[in-house]
């Protein structure tokens, strides 16, 4: 056995080089450090032990070693000894096992418990370890980011495992719930028409940290470069590694960019109850905000990483460059970004640092990124958000737009401006019209189905008493709560589903859709199903014949909105066109708008150089017949109309029916499109 070398300092994490492998990790506090080297997985006892060596291994705060022979699959970890002061923040226990911060891959032991973390005494056998991998070998063949414009992207948020876990997704047992069962279902995603898929977090996440059952969407994490193991049908070590790989090379070949919903705001190790799994056990006054020994919680989850303290800054810039270098990834989605607005104290920063230079990092320039623009602690920063490049995910639109479909008094007066981009929020920033990511659903919250089929939430099944979750929900049941046969609510379900997707998809801005909502995927009234990895968050793939005139209804609303234009220049989005047109406002007369509390109606029509379109939005509970503008050359055709059934609700321009009246019966809580 040779001896180990002094190594580097640099590149940090688990590097393979000519005859062995580079350790490096940052523990700035701690006075001894330990390198674990396991065999196999299920090792009980570390194969070697490598102490480390602070006048030979430790350069400023860096601890780091060089071993020979190790080569790519190697299971190592790490424990640390330091001085123990819980006010301070210092919480070393030389017993516990620690991951890598910068783990590209994680190792599940079958005897794994994430409480032997927290109790006292030594875990080896029980904890998660890391696993060094090597990224060259893996076959791109040609494949790379597809740059997308925003300006043409239609985003499907999407759960890995949820889209195909079902027992009837049609995929074969060993693979559902997995990123080769997402795979084989990326026919349907393209048949649909969206352009990117936003994946719910798929860095490695603690499984069983939920309150109530297993917690299924993935806000938890334990390493930011390891992809997520349970989502890899492969059994080997390194599957997940190559599997997920295939999964971005698949969903590009296929003309879909791969969003990745990112968590740098916390990390599954909680509050001081939580378990020492990592960073705490490294470095808890780096990582983590603490006041007087206690951990800020404006992440709603227990903890806040301290991302503006430059270790944690490089973490994240370095994790993100990863999955664009070695992931092929297009883009992320910041859950709770606000957070990165804050530093050690948790007071907002005027300059905050890491959101800037995640922004202006040459490696990032042409990767998407998008800000949830507010946290758990209070920061609402939607319209406000820091830099030039960041979309958000705009509240303001999913709120003002369920209002006014809700018929709520006063809700008309913000439909212009979310329509047109949201000037009011984002007109002084200078800023393209896509800086609005646009949506009325999405994992958090109520399903498009439920939404219009539930007055109230029903969280009972996640074991709180139904305390958790939003109370405030702008939804509006149709007159009968939850699932019914009566065939009237039914109808008027279907046509205040598609009064929102039609808003959605004809706003300026970069739409986002939920998976499901186009065949009304149902959560029965949970508006949390955070912890609900079973059928009610699963994909049901029989609501595709169920509810196949909805699909439809998307299906060619998105093929109008990205090549359908009344320019009919298949280069031109729908966006492009109402940005270049003359637009004008009515009522149910012509340019004579009624944007007062009782007006539940409005119509907008766009004039471009080559073509013609006239909206019309009626949410009041009756029938109004809205004056048509004049048209000099040509003919209004119906592209669009929501109170009608399938498959006169939507159709291509070549078969939409010319209209000779001069004005339009919309019917009530109706939406229609004509187009010249």
């Amino acid at each position: 056995m040779a001896p180990v070398r002094s190594g580097s300092s640099w590149p940090i994490g688990a590097t393979l080089l000519e005859g062995g492998v580079n350790f490096s990790v940052y523990s700035k506090h701690s006075t001894e450090l330990q390198l674990l080297l396991f065999d196999h997985v299920d090792d009980e006892r570390p194969a070697r032990v490598v102490p480390l060596d602070p006048a030979r291994h430790r350069s400023y705060h860096y601890w780091h070693v060089f071993v020979p022979g190790l080569k790519a699959g190697q299971i190592y970890a790490y424990r640390a000894r330091g001085p123990r002061s819980p006010e301070r923040g210092l919480t070393y226990d030389p017993d516990k096992v620690l991951l890598d911060p910068y783990g590209r891959l994680l190792a599940i032991p079958r005897r794994y418990d994430r409480t032997a973390a927290i109790r006292p005494g030594e875990n080896v056998a029980e904890s998660l370890k890391s696993v060094v991998v090597n990224t060259t070998t893996y076959d791109w063949e040609g494949d790379k980011p597809l740059n997308r414009p925003f300006v043409g992207t239609v985003i499907y948020e999407l759960h890995v495992a949820g889209f195909t876990r079902g027992p009837n997704s049609g995929v074969a047992a060993e693979k559902r719930g997995t990123y080769a069962g997402l795979i084989e279902k990326i026919p349907y995603l393209v048949d649909l028409g969206i352009t990117a898929v936003e994946l719910l977090p798929v860095f490695q996440f603690e499984v069983d940290d939920a309150v109530v059952g297993r917690n299924y969407w993935g806000y938890s994490p334990i390493a930011f470069f390891a992809p997520h193991r349970q989502y890899s049908s492969r059994q080997d070590l390194m599957g997940p590694l190559d599997e997920f790989r295939d999964l971005v090379k698949a969903l590009h070949r296929a003309g879909i960019e791969v969003i990745l919903d990112v968590v740098f705001n916390h990390t599954s190790e909680g509050d001081e109850r939580g378990p020492t799994q990592s960073f705490r056990g490294l470095d808890n006054p780096t990582y983590y905000v603490l006041e007087k020994g206690k951990y800020s919680n404006f992440s709603g989850t227990g903890n806040t990483l301290h991302t503006n303290h430059a270790v944690v800054r490089r973490l994240i810039q370095d994790s993100l460059r990863y999955w664009v270098r070695e992931m092929h990834v297009d883009g992320f989605r910041f859950d709770l970004a606000s957070i990165l607005a804050r530093d050690g104290t948790g007071r907002m920063l005027d300059y905050p640092t890491t959101l800037w230079s995640i922004e202006t990092d040459p490696e990032l320039v042409d990767t998407k990124l998008i800000a949830e623009p507010w946290d758990a602690g209070g920061l609402y920063q939607v319209g406000t958000f820091v830099g030039d490049r960041w979309k958000e995910w705009n509240g303001r639109f999913r709120d003002d737009v369920r209002a006014f479909v809700r018929s709520d008094e006063g809700a008309v007066a913000a439909m212009p401006n979310r329509i047109m981009a949201s000037p009011d929020l984002y007109g002084h920033e200078e800023l393209d019209p896509e800086q609005t990511v646009n949506f009325v659903t999405c994992h958090d919250g109520f399903t498009l189905n439920d939404l219009v089929s539930y007055n109230c939430k029903h969280n009972e099944a996640n074991g709180e008493g139904n305390r958790d979750g939003l109370d405030h929900n702008l939804s509006w049941n149709c007159g009968v709560e939850g699932p019914t046969d009566d065939p009237e609510v039914e109808r008027l379900r279907n046509r205040q589903a598609k009064n929102l997707l039609l808003l959605t998809l004809t706003s300026i801005g970069v739409p986002m859709l939920l998976m499901g909502d186009e065949v009304r995927r149902t959560q029965l009234g949970n508006n949390n199903a955070y912890c609900q990895d079973n059928e009610l968050s699963w994909f049901d793939w029989s609501l595709f014949e169920r509810h196949a005139d909805l699909h439809r209804f998307v299906k060619l609303l998105v093929e109008w909105r990205l090549h359908g234009t009344p320019e009919r220049d298949p280069r031109v989005t729908l966006s492009q066109f109402l940005l270049s047109s003359r637009i004008e406002w009515h009522g149910v007369e012509l340019n004579l708008p009624d944007f007062s509390p009782h007006s539940h109606s409005f119509a907008v029509s766009a004039h471009g150089r080559r073509g013609h379109m006239h909206l019309i939005f009626n949410s009041y509970w009756e029938a109004l017949a809205f004056e048509l503008p004049p048209l000099q050359n040509g003919v209004w055709r119906r592209v669009a109309d929501t109170a009608l059934d399938s498959p006169n609700d939507i159709l291509p321009l070549s078969q939409a029916p010319a209209l000779n009246e001069r004005r339009y019966l919309a019917q009530p809580r109706s939406a229609v499109m004509l187009v010249e």
